[in-house]
């Protein structure tokens, strides 16, 4: 396996454990705060420096420069790979952002020591492949919020530890009654293969949020700080728990069905979002829809469908990540904002305003932003292997539109606001929101990278299932790809291109196939030596199309 240059993936780790210990030892709270964006600043430095590192190396996976990890545990605990590449400095930069953020008003409710632990754990499990290791890093993860609600309320943790404590019992049992033999034959399962992938796929829904049981998200939202929530969910490692742990064992049935359960939480949760009337569950349920149709798009197992929903993981967390963080801007200012009245903020807080548009446009696939190109390539999977479920998506994208710009037009419009106290954002919050805003448009005019990468790691899992690609994605119709209509129009243009010695000489320069199957000067190109160089090109599914236009 190769290497990366530098041992940035140990350092992105222990640099937030150092910290989360170091928090504990600080008593001022605004000291605290500082050392915190700091820390988080260097991690994510190492994060994006590790992912730029396994970029130059052009290798699917790498393990990190002198792995002092791999030599106390006798094995690649922790490995990058092109899924969780761009997924790292995702993490650390959301945690950034978080931290930056945060004002004056939050510090003491905030705790800085509990979210460089959960960040530590985040990057340690997004490296992470090894089973049993990353049971037991999701395990830890859920530890942070459970902490802080146990601090503020005591009597409010019931639905958190209940789904919880649920979704890890499931995740042990089911990995532990896991067969060895299963992942090298998932479309052939037993029983007991079925039964263990049932456990794990359903604590993996639990995590993600499916309905019926997401009730502990909107119960997170409304108990825990913003801050907290928003940084348990917006990575989604319930996605990649999914990937790494259902994905491999599952035969299609299986998961087609997780893909209609996600579609229907989908919908379901466009739905809330119109009717919901606070701000947070407003914002819960919004990104619950939009996570759901990232399970939609991961379980199409198709390369376009697989593209669109691993494009889309990116541009949710980073636009719902905004977004939230935007409305937790605005919850610091007004406290908790009820949707049910208008609020007519755009006057005193124009700046977010601005980014609350921007981000909430861009999570439903704004053109020019980066979860234009995603979606539509969510949408054309979905569609190529039911035109149903790609109508339900564009419908579920269209209701979270309405959404957007109803509580856009509530929080910010409808009324003149008189205040005593300025509302402008501080220089951290344009700061943060200056970062994200050039990261969704960026990424929007220019995709071709994140899109490349996207589709490499899409290719890579589905070989893991023994899937063809070729056998997915778009398909041309049977008629362009019959010999006949190809030998056909090769011969048609032959004659054209050689009905004199001159038109002969110039189609040799220009067509050196045909050079090489004629043999001799005076010899009759081969119908099928032209076709060959003229009429196959690879489609970006690998799939072959015919010269016959469309």
């Amino acid at each position: 396996m190769p290497e990366l240059h530098w041992p940035w993936m140990e350092f992105s780790i222990v640099l937030p454990v150092l910290g989360a210990v170091l928090m504990g030892l600080v008593r001022d709270r605004e000291l605290a705060r500082k050392l915190c964006i700091a820390i988080c600043l260097a991690t994510m430095a190492c994060a994006t420096g590790e992912w730029l590192d396994f970029n130059s190396l052009h290798a699917f996976e790498a393990h990190d420069h002198g792995d002092l990890f791999a030599a106390l545990f006798h094995q690649d605990v922790f490995v990058i790979d092109e899924l969780s590449a761009p997924l790292l400095p995702l993490a650390s930069l959301l945690y950034l952002m978080t931290v930056l953020s945060t004002l004056k008003t939050k510090v003491n409710r905030f705790s800085f020591g509990w979210t460089l632990f959960s960040e530590a754990v985040l990057l340690a499990t997004f490296s992470c492949r090894e089973g049993w290791t990353l049971i037991g890093l999701l395990a830890l993860g859920t530890l942070s919020p459970w902490v802080e609600l146990r601090k503020r309320r005591h009597e409010v943790t019931r639905v958190y530890s209940v789904h919880m404590s649920l979704f890890v019992g499931l995740l042990v049992a089911g990995w532990w009654l896991l067969p060895n033999e299963a992942i090298a034959n998932a479309e052939m399962a037993g029983g007991t293969t079925l039964f263990a992938g049932a456990l794990i796929t359903a604590a993996a829904l639990i995590r993600s949020g499916i309905a019926p049981l997401h009730c502990w998200m909107t119960d997170l939202f409304e108990r825990a700080t913003f801050g907290t929530a928003l940084l348990f969910v917006a990575p989604m490692p319930g996605a990649y728990a999914i990937m790494r742990l259902v994905l491999p064992i599952a035969p299609s049935w299986a998961l087609q069905s997780i893909a209609v359960l996600s579609l229907v939480t989908s919908v379901y949760a466009a739905a809330m979002a119109l009717a919901e009337t606070d701000a947070r569950r407003f914002f819960c349920y919004l990104f619950l829809s939009h996570s759901s149709l990232v399970l939609v798009g991961l379980e199409l197992v198709t390369p376009i469908g697989l593209t669109g929903a691993l494009c889309v993981w990116l541009s949710v967390g980073l636009s719902l990540g905004g977004f939230g963080l935007t409305m937790r801007s605005i919850e610091a200012r007004v406290g908790r904002v009820s949707l049910s009245q208008f609020h007519g903020l755009y006057e005193h807080t124009p700046t977010l305003a601005a980014m609350f548009l921007l981000t909430g446009l861009a999570s439903i696939g704004f053109p020019g932003t980066i979860g234009f190109i995603g979606t539509e390539l969510l949408i054309e999977g979905a569609v190529g292997v039911y035109p149903l479920i790609g109508m339900t998506v564009v419908i579920t994208a269209a209701l979270n539109g309405i959404a957007i710009l109803y509580a856009y037009f509530r929080v910010f419009t409808g009324t003149r606001l008189v205040i005593s106290i300025p509302f402008r954002a501080k220089l951290s919050e344009r700061i943060a929101l200056l970062i994200l805003t050039v990261l969704i448009l960026g990424g929007g005019l220019y995709p071709q990278p994140g899109v490349s990468s996207r589709y490499h790691a899409a290719t890579a899992l589905l070989a893991q299932r023994g899937v063809p690609v070729h056998q997915h994605g778009h398909k041309p119709e049977t008629s362009q790809l019959t010999t006949e209509p190809r030998n056909a129009t090769a011969e048609r243009q032959a004659q054209t291109l050689f009905q004199n010695s001159e038109g002969q000489a110039s189609a040799v320069r220009q067509h050196p196939n045909v050079s090489r199957e004629r043999g001799s000067a005076g010899a009759s190109p081969s119908p099928n030596a032209f076709s060959n160089g003229l009429d196959t090109a690879s489609e970006p599914d690998g799939s072959l199309i015919g010269a016959v236009p469309r």
